[in-house]
């Protein structure tokens, strides 16, 4: 039957900006006078800095709100009462105020992921890292204050797994004056991935802490709240996203993984992307079937509704590999519909894409392959060409021996992740506070720049003795403006798996990656030093390594951990503490006066 599809620019969910009145914080805390210095810096620099572009105030209402899915209703962590939450749209460098009301159960942080927060890292939300979290019936004003950043970034919870349900999109338009480096399309469409559990998220982490083991998987991967058409209780209209395109035009689509674990293949039945940008950074052109996007990574792709007006799925599967022990994964597809405006008949069912096979490791590199900055006059690729630090560190799924080999981990053990053979203990008191006021016994700044042990990582056999990891609470201080590499190598101690490694308060250039082990004489020879993508958060491929640089020009704490949750549950995190520089505008401006008590 020929049906009639309305074209619209609407889209559901998305909350457009209004400007308010600038709001700077009028009192700060009494501090030593040995801090009286940082007080003048942030009279004399910090207003300047931050309000340079307009400030405006949002308001982030944390609440439970009923959400159905999967045939079942629950009872889900939201902002605004809105799944996913809303969108906030900035022009680069402008500075947002976003007061945050806990009116939960459960504690909260909020996270504003790849806004680097210049000199100010006590928004930036990671809990006990920068701050204490937002108890319940509580307050805390942050600010986001964008830079470089333009694109789209995404803010997410930073406590306990809330984020499966706490997150929205962050869309930073050029500055007034400039414009996009390639076409300006037509509409513009968050899209953000995700997965649902019909029980309570924070129960299913409580529960693979008991046990030891993997946690289990999620019931359903979503797109834009949605799981789409394939699942029970899904073929209703309100139960799959829908994007009305006009043949002819072109479409953006800001795709953002909001899972917890699963990396996902995303593709569009019958129609190519152009990938045009990703971490709130702009790329030179790659066209492809299909992109890969770990955990915690934006891509910018363009969509030209080029085909025979009718529905097409837009479709996104987990890529999964760990066969050994952690074959637990969401193996489900998700999709919504691409439908062209019009009077036609639509196939039924749409046209479903072609996606790679669920462990295609090969497949899952193409687009980090392929990707390039612009390296041009207006987006110039200041990569350091020698570095004065360099880091190597191994990432790890290891475990913990139990009593009478009782815990459902591999072989009877507790699961456990690392960082250069550490398994980061969470302090109780926030490391940023630690630091700033000087209170011992709170971390070590011992975190080595290798790991302890060298041997071949990627071995299909390791011996069982590489499987336990010491633990602690140790961070890397490194001095300002100091020019830094680190190579983070994959291994298959436990497990061979990807590892989105995502660094709080920079974007760095990921000059090189590779398979096997790291060869610190041949593969520097290779690296990409002219025009390395620019990014925020970069998988470790299995059995395999990636080298990043940047330079440490912004002073404070900032967190480093893999983007799948589990793993961060289990340990594989860090910090560093960048000091600060010698002028008053290279050093970290002070406290807000309303940071949440410990």
């Amino acid at each position: 039957m020929k049906e009639y599809i309305k074209s619209s620019k609407r889209i559901e969910g998305v909350v457009f900006r209004t400007r308010e009145e600038a709001f700077i914080p009028s009192k700060m805390w009494l501090i030593m006078k040995v801090f009286l210095l940082q007080i003048l810096a942030f009279l004399v620099f910090g207003g300047g800095i931050h309000c340079q572009a307009s400030t405006r105030r949002l308001t982030f209402v944390v609440r439970e709100a009923s959400y159905t899915r999967l045939c079942s209703p629950k009872n889900i962590l939201t902002v605004n009462g809105q799944f996913p939450g809303p969108t906030i749209y900035a022009i680069k460098g402008e500075t947002i105020i976003v007061d945050v009301y806990n009116k939960g159960k459960e504690n909260i942080t909020i996270h504003w992921h790849g806004v680097t927060m210049p000199r100010y890292p006590w928004t930036d939300g990671p809990e006990y890292i920068t701050q204490c979290p937002i108890q319940p019936g509580s307050k805390f004003t942050q600010k986001i204050i964008l830079s470089t950043e333009e694109g789209t970034l995404w803010w997410h919870a930073h406590s306990d797994w809330t984020r499966a349900t706490v997150h929205g999109a962050i869309i930073i338009y050029p500055k007034n004056g400039t414009k996009y480096p390639f076409h300006k399309p037509d509409t513009e469409v968050p899209i953000i991935l995700g997965e649902w559990w019909k029980n309570d998220v924070n129960a299913v982490r409580d529960e693979g802490l008991a046990t030891g083991g993997d946690p289990d998987p999620s019931d359903a991967l979503l797109i834009n709240g949605q799981p789409g058409d394939l699942y029970p209780c899904s073929k209703s209209g309100t139960n799959t996203f829908k994007l009305t395109v006009d043949h002819g035009k072109t479409y953006l689509l800001r795709i953002i993984n909001a899972a917890l674990h699963e990396a996902l293949f995303f593709s569009i039945a019958k129609h190519k992307m152009t990938v045009v940008g990703t971490d709130g950074s702009y790329t030179k052109p790659l066209t492809r079937d299909y992109i890969t996007i770990f955990p915690g990574q934006t891509y910018d792709v363009l969509l030209e509704a080029n085909q025979r007006p009718d529905h097409y799925y837009m479709a996104a599967i987990t890529y999964s590999v760990a066969p050994k022990y952690q074959d637990f994964y969401d193996n489900t597809t998700t999709t919504a519909i691409v439908q062209y405006s019009g009077y036609y008949t639509p196939s039924s069912p749409p046209s479903l894409p072609h996606l790679p096979a669920y462990n295609d490791t090969n497949a899952s590199v193409q687009v980090m392959a392929g990707l390039r900055s612009l390296a041009d006059a207006e987006h110039p690729c200041n990569v350091p060409s020698s570095t004065s630090t360099n880091l190597i560190y191994t990432v790890s799924v290891n475990s913990y021996p139990c009593v009478n080999n009782s815990c459902a981990g591999a072989n009877g053990t507790r699961f456990s992740s690392s960082i250069n053979n550490i398994s980061f203990q969470t302090p109780t008191v926030d490391i940023l506070q630690a630091y700033y006021y000087n209170i011992s016994g709170v971390y070590g700044d011992k975190f080595p720049s290798d790991p302890p042990l060298v041997f071949d990582f990627t071995a299909d056999y390791l011996p069982l003795i590489y499987q336990l990891p010491s633990s602690g609470t140790e961070v890397r201080v490194l001095e300002y403006n100091s020019t830094v590499e680190i190579v983070f190598q994959g291994t298959n101690v436990l497990a061979a798996t990807h590892h989105p490694m995502h660094l709080h308060g920079y974007s760095f250039y990921v000059v090189g990656w590779g398979f096997g082990n790291f060869d610190g004489n041949r593969d520097p020879l290779r690296y990409n030093l002219v025009d390395p993508p620019f990014q925020n958060t970069i998988s470790v491929p299995s059995k395999g390594w990636v080298a990043i640089r940047f330079e440490a020009s912004n002073p404070g704490v900032w967190f480093l951990h893999c983007h799948v949750e589990r793993h961060v549950t289990w340990g594989m995190e860090t910090a560093f503490i960048v000091k600060n520089g010698k002028r008053l505008e290279a050093r970290m401006l002070p406290p807000p006066s309303d940071m949440p008590p410990c």
